[in-house]
């Protein structure tokens, strides 16, 4: 007999765990709706045509390629088989399972551009799938909160971005948390204040790459990429920056003058002006944001960090790039987003800015577990559990049963005539925090027995009166 298994990177969860990630969902769809987000959901399957070309080389690789269904060879020739991957796959596998909410979001605003209200704001709460190799904190099969807000080019979105990860984290517990801001714009000076030696593209995945493998780790692989060793000091001069956020901007700043990078200007749709022109798009952008958290009453400045070390490796961000980790447990980050400009173009809808970031739920109860800050306990919604001695009593329980329901108290019959121990002990390994006993002399005298399980203080009260009671408490 083959042992049950489920595949590596995948998991099960058990009704104490469900309860404790419902927690986390809740406190995260309530933060999303007070921002004004509505709720949407998206198919699992995506064409595979959707989902390629979205998440860079690294990206398509990890994506999980769905078999076409009935016989999926039938189309492959001997020729294919030899030509490799590439000429196979279009043949074998049109659909794939969904990498991230975001690429799948964009398809829908184009799908339903001529129904929506722009600015369109959504929350989406599922899992998706990345063929990563399984790790503590990394899995194959996840869930992700997005919230995210297309049809405008406005960083109050950034900076609301902010003003939600904190609030989420501060609901779940968690005080000791940094949320990292870059800027796309900011990375393109830095290329080209190293004289835009090398690949651009391969410079912010080695960049993205530095919490992983160090600075070692990441001078050889742009050595690799044909950046010389002068060019990578440079570079590690301008991401070593010191200082606070402000700091860090003008010091960046002057580090691009000295390079003699030219500025890239202000926003789209922002009036330009000869003090706009002066600087980078990037870091006034940046610059920005922090005004407008400042002045819609944030707090916690300590806890946000411009990191010019910031990449995130998703080819589609333009702008300002987010990433959020949880300082006290060894964990990557739990939270990440940015701005992207031209996402929905793709999908025959261009010029539709967008941006939105996602939390890893998995993440977010690894940490929560972690630091034991998990107040949820409960195994069962299950409240109360009435007990019987014989068929005859089970039946004539069978109408109070009804009524605790009716009154919103969520209620059990053991199903077996077993013995009261027996199910005072079934009632306490579920953890149901009251028990009525129900027998053949309870109910020829009209009463019920409650019992409070965690004190083990009884009541007997007359059977009308026992739904009352339960629903004060």
């Amino acid at each position: 007999m083959q042992k049950p298994s489920i595949p590596k990177g995948t998991r099960d969860f058990g009704p104490a765990q469900v309860a404790r990630r419902q927690h986390i969902f809740n406190v995260i769809r309530r933060t999303f709706e007070s921002f004004g987000f509505a709720p949407l959901e998206t198919p699992t399957l995506e064409n595979l045509s959707v989902l390629t070309g979205k998440y860079g080389d690294e990206g398509d690789q990890l994506l999980f390629k769905v078999l076409n269904s009935g016989d999926f060879a039938k189309d492959v020739t001997a020729f294919d088989l030899e030509t490799g991957s590439k000429a196979l796959l279009p043949k074998i596998a049109e659909k794939g399972l969904r990498y991230d909410l975001t690429v799948p979001f964009a398809r829908y605003v184009a799908m339903n551009r001529g129904t929506l209200t722009f600015p369109f704001k959504r929350y989406q709460m599922q899992p998706v799938w990345r063929g990563d190799r399984p790790a503590r904190g990394r899995y194959r099969e996840f869930y992700q909160c997005d919230a995210d807000v297309v049809g405008t080019d406005s960083l109050l979105c950034e900076a609301e971005i902010v003003l939600m990860t904190a609030q989420v984290l501060n609901g779940l517990g968690l005080d000791d948390f940094t949320i990292k801001i870059n800027h796309r714009g900011v990375l393109r000076n830095i290329y080209q204040a190293l004289g835009s030696e090398g690949n651009e593209t391969g410079l912010f995945v080695a960049i993205d790459k530095l919490d992983k493998i160090g600075r070692d780790g990441v001078t050889k692989e742009l050595l690799e990429r044909g950046f010389s060793e002068p060019t990578i000091e440079t570079l590690f001069a301008l991401l070593s920056v010191a200082g606070s956020y402000e700091e860090k901007l003008q010091r960046l700043m002057a580090g691009f003058v000295t390079a003699g990078v030219e500025p890239d200007g202000v926003r789209p749709g922002d009036e330009e002006s000869d003090e706009a022109m002066a600087n980078y798009r990037g870091l006034t952008e940046l610059a920005e944001v922090l005004d407008l958290l400042t002045a819609s009453g944030f707090r916690q400045f300590d806890r946000l960090e411009f990191d010019p070390t910031l990449a995130r490796g998703l080819s589609y961000y333009t702008g300002c790039i987010f990433e959020v980790k949880i300082n006290n447990v060894q964990m990557g980050s739990v939270s990440g987003g940015g701005r992207y400009d031209n996402l929905t173009g793709s999908f025959g809808l261009p010029g539709v800015s967008g941006v939105g970031f996602s939390f890893g739920v998995d993440r977010l109860y690894d940490c929560l577990e972690a630091l034991d800050l998990f107040t949820v306990t409960a195994e069962t919604p299950t409240r109360c559990l009435i007990t019987h001695f014989d068929v005859a009593s089970g039946r004539a329980a069978l109408p109070l049963l009804a009524q605790l329901r009716a009154a919103g108290i969520p209620s059990e019959l053991y199903p077996d005539a077993s013995k009261l121990q027996k199910q005072f002990k079934y009632a306490d390994a579920k953890g149901i925090p009251l028990v009525i006993v129900l027998g053949p002399e309870e109910i020829a005298a009209g009463v019920a027995k409650i019992k409070i399980m965690a004190s083990g203080v009884e009541q007997v009260l007359p059977l009308g009166e026992v739904v009352a009671a339960l629903t004060v408490e």
